[in-house]
This record gives structure tokens, sequence and C-alpha cells, in this order.
């Protein structure tokens, strides 16, 4: 498998490439982030319940996995639907950095 770098010219199936790659990346973290919200909200609505309060700790433990994933994502990246419109804008960003002038 070929290392596909910014720095490099990408031709134009490497650029359609790292434009999907890059958007599903941030897609995923939109999914973890949105299934961090939906779980620890049904777990803190039981824990309420109960008359305990133990679901701080699934919540800090998963939002720090969650960071973690994020500084990876959005780090590590650089620069219709969600999924669309940003495998849009990652394909404008190489483009931009394509373009010599």
């Amino acid at each position: 498998m070929r290392t596909i770098t910014p720095a490099a010219p990408l031709a134009d199936d490497d650029f359609e490439a790292l434009a999907r790659k890059r958007a599903s990346a941030r897609m995923g973290w939109y999914v973890h982030a949105a299934l961090y919200l939906l779980v620890n909200m049904a777990l803190a609505a039981v824990s309420l319940a109960t008359g305990r309060h133990w679901a701080i700790f699934p919540a800090l433990g998963w939002g720090l996995g969650l960071a973690m994933h994020g500084v990876g994502v959005w780090l590590s990246l650089g620069g219709g639907g969600l999924h669309a419109r940003l495998l849009a804008r990652e394909r404008e960003r190489l483009a931009a950095q394509r373009d010599p002038w």
C-alpha cells in the first residue's frame, strides 16, 4: 500500500482516496460522540432513578476515550448529508493544496 503525503503532488485517485479517508474519520468521531451522549444520558437516568450517582464513572472513562479519539482525528487530519459535506470540504482543501497559485 502506498503512503499518501499531503506535501507530495497527488494523483486524482490519491486525491479522492485521501478526501474520503479524512471525511470518514471525522464522520466516525461524530458517530462516536452521538453514541456517547445517548448512552450516558440513559445511564444518568437509570442512576438517578436508583438514587445513586454512579453514572459519572462510565461517563468520565468513556469521555476520556472520546477525547483521545477526537485528538487523533482532528489533529492528525489537519485541515447533502454530513458525510457528503465533509467529503466536499476535504476535496476543496486538497484542491487548494494542489493548486500552485
